[in-house]
């Protein structure tokens, strides 16, 4: 075992923070091509991808009309996600019960779009091809981790945004990345220098959470 590279790994981890407010200097883009090799470097679904033709595609904005055209896009999907939650919620009791907060976040993104895009010099958008079998969120969630990490260790603030899951349905904005629509699902982060030091967080210690059988 590499030790030294076992203690960083695990230094990375550790810092590993949800970054919600930037700085609007921008990092170098190569910091950025070098999130994104590491987002491309990630397990994929072998079976879904067709040979010779790209699975994962990047799309970068940046603070620019494009920026502020993403936001419209964004707070037009929220509204009709929001509808079809409340619609959700009138039939299930359990989301009726549990939903409350979640339907809260969406509508506060309906009226004012993402706060921390108002800021991040980069809106990073992951496209995954759609394929059988259908993993093509799992696969995201593994890109976007790798993703984190790496700009984590280069020092820069990283936060998810899943509400870019939404915009899989949203035509208009896949003629803003100019990607063809329905190939791709999507998901997405902000990327830039953190405005604030990161919070701590808590961990459960592993003995509580784990059960060997």
């Amino acid at each position: 075992m590499n030790e030294e590279e076992n203690r960083v790994l695990d230094d990375v981890i550790a810092r590993r923070r949800s970054m919600r407010a930037f700085k609007q200097e921008a990092p170098p883009e190569e910091w950025i091509n070098q999130i994104i090799l590491a987002g491309l470097s990630a397990p994929y679904a072998g079976l879904a991808a067709k040979e010779n033709v790209p699975y994962r595609l990047f799309r970068v904005i940046r603070q620019t009309a494009c920026m502020a055209r993403a936001q419209e896009l964004i707070k037009e999907q929220a509204k009709v996600s929001l509808e079809q939650l409340k619609a959700e919620m009138a039939k299930n009791a359990y989301l009726r019960e549990n939903g409350g907060a979640f339907a809260k976040r969406v509508e506060g993104i309906a009226e004012a779009g993402i706060p921390s895009l108002k800021e991040a010099p980069f809106f990073i958008v992951v496209a995954e091809a759609r394929g059988i079998p259908p993993v093509e969120f799992e696969s995201l969630a593994h890109c976007l981790e790798n993703m984190w990490l790496k700009a984590t260790a280069l020092g820069l603030g990283f936060q998810l945004l899943s509400v870019t899951k939404m915009l899989s349905e949203n035509r208009l904005f896949f003629e803003l990345l100019g990607l063809e629509f329905g190939r791709f699902l999507l998901n997405g982060c902000a990327v830039g220098y953190a405005k604030h030091s990161p919070m701590e967080r808590r961990l459960f210690p592993v003995n509580e959470v784990t059960r060997w059988l």
